[in-house]
């Protein structure tokens, strides 16, 4: 319940500005080095004790990490965790082997473990990392980060913020409750907090100056949580979703990110100084509440009229699907609560909850959905016969939305992950570049868990 959040506020300290995310730490050949860890993290301030998390390098967010296109990454990474993991990097084309799902591509990293994660960087874009071995408990337990590759040749701005968003489930001493995996989120919206942290702590109020021009990139690491932000008093223009440019349009009303989802906003600073304007989250309209507050500083406006340079982005080198010689595959959604799986399964406690195409895997016994070969074009239409929201997500390959509801979108977008509504649809188109078994998952961890994934095997 987003009142409890009210109750954490009232004993809050207001900060000043939005909460700083860490720098990376490097080895000695120049390597990223990453741990996970079990950690204490003060998440909603004073008067309330810090909170058991696990984290990547003793921070809720994890470190960002930040690198150029056409760099290489390379990260030295150790599990010091009582449990094995992985990690995902999701939304970057990566190759196979680093793509990092348990007995699909890679094996676990045990306790005490590591792994060297190295992949080229085809695209510039805010996409981001998390664990994807019992995933569900360990990104609501904090493993998450930010990762930013940057343009050659990056938009003119005078400040690039990162908005890492997150949502936690705790008790009235700030604990995190211990209900992982209960039937009734499995089986309905997923594990749904009631703390929305920006950058890991409760942000009273971010400084921002007249006159400024901000890149805002937005990263919704919730297992459950949709945000839908109105900024109010301002006219942010999106220039990328999901990592990749989109031609730059305004925000429609509010900005929608699904779990897993991401976008980058330019947002012209149009307020006076000393005057204060509120970030709304009003997806769930009977839980609406303010994340954050944008404050003008008493400062004189950096300049009278917006910045005047272009904000429209690079497209990053995708290959473009062939409509013409396509595979199609429709992959029909079904279960939940309000719902019933297919085949004459049944849903027990333990799950199954849902279903792809009539198949509810649990557990590691993946067959493929669909078997394509090395760059083919698959088109595919998502089909939500449920009565819940899902945000799909491909990993390996960005996909090019066509449809949305049988009507086509409004301009050209690439995405990772597509948030379908109750009973809606979706078609999509991408290349198959890259070869290897591929996971397709609803990105509401517990969803996922309980049935809704399934592999698409490049050969």
């Amino acid at each position: 319940m987003i009142l409890t959040r009210r109750r954490l506020l009232a004993g809050t300290a207001a900060l000043g500005a939005c909460a700083a995310l860490p720098r990376t730490a490097r080895a000695a050949d120049g390597a990223v080095t990453l741990a996970a860890a079990p950690a204490r993290r003060a998440l909603v301030g004073k008067g309330y004790p810090e909170t058991d998390v696990w984290a990547y390098g003793g921070t809720v967010p994890g470190p960002a990490l930040r690198f150029r296109q056409g760099d290489a990454a390379r990260i030295a990474f150790t599990n010091d965790l009582p449990e094995p993991t992985t990690i995902h990097w999701h939304g970057l084309r990566v190759p196979n082997a680093m793509d990092g799902v348990p007995h699909l591509s890679q094996t676990v990293v045990p306790p005490g473990g590591a792994f060297h994660y190295e992949f080229a960087l085809k695209d510039a874009g805010t996409f981001w990392y998390h664990p994807h071995a019992n995933s569900a408990q360990q990104l609501a337990r904090g493993l998450s980060g930010a990762f930013v590759v940057e343009e050659r040749e990056p938009p003119r701005v005078d400040r690039d913020l990162l908005w890492v968003l997150g949502d936690w489930r705790l008790d009235k001493q700030a604990r995190l409750t211990d209900d992982f995996g209960h039937p009734m989120d499995g089986s309905h919206a997923g594990r749904l907090g009631n703390t929305p942290t920006l950058n890991g702590a409760i942000v009273e109020e971010v400084a921002v100056r007249a006159g400024e021009r901000l890149r805002l990139r937005l990263v919704n690491t919730a297992n459950a949580r949709v945000f839908g932000l109105d900024f109010q008093g301002h006219a942010p223009q999106v220039i990328a979703l999901d990592g990749q440019p989109v031609e730059p349009h305004p925000v429609a009303g509010r900005l929608v990110l699904a779990p897993g989802q991401r976008a980058d906003l330019i947002v012209d600073m149009a307020g006076k100084p000393g005057e204060r304007f509120d970030v709304v989250d009003s997806f769930y309209p009977r839980q609406t509440y303010r994340l954050t507050r944008l404050a003008y500083g008493a400062e004189a406006p950096l300049r009278d009229s917006p910045l005047d340079a272009p904000v429209r982005l690079t497209p990053n080198p995708l290959p473009a699907p062939d409509l013409a010689a396509a595979v199609r595959q429709d992959v029909v959604i079904e279960g939940g609560a309000m719902g019933r799986l297919p085949n004459g399964m049944r849903m027990t406690p333990e799950g199954p909850f849902w279903a792809l195409n009539g198949e509810a895997p649990m557990g590691h016994d993946l067959k493929p959905l669909i078997t394509v070969k090395r760059g083919q074009t698959v088109a595919m239409q998502f089909v939500n016969d449920t009565a819940w929201w899902h945000p799909m997500h491909l990993h390996g390959f960005p996909f090019q939305v066509l449809k949305r509801n049988g009507a086509p979108v409004a301009r050209a977008e690439w995405r990772d992950t597509e948030l379908l509504p109750p009973q809606g649809t979706a078609e999509i188109a991408f290349v198959a570049e890259e070869a290897g078994d591929w996971m397709l998952h609803c990105h509401v961890l517990e969803h996922q868990e309980a049935g809704m994934m399934a592999v698409l095997r490049v050969s």
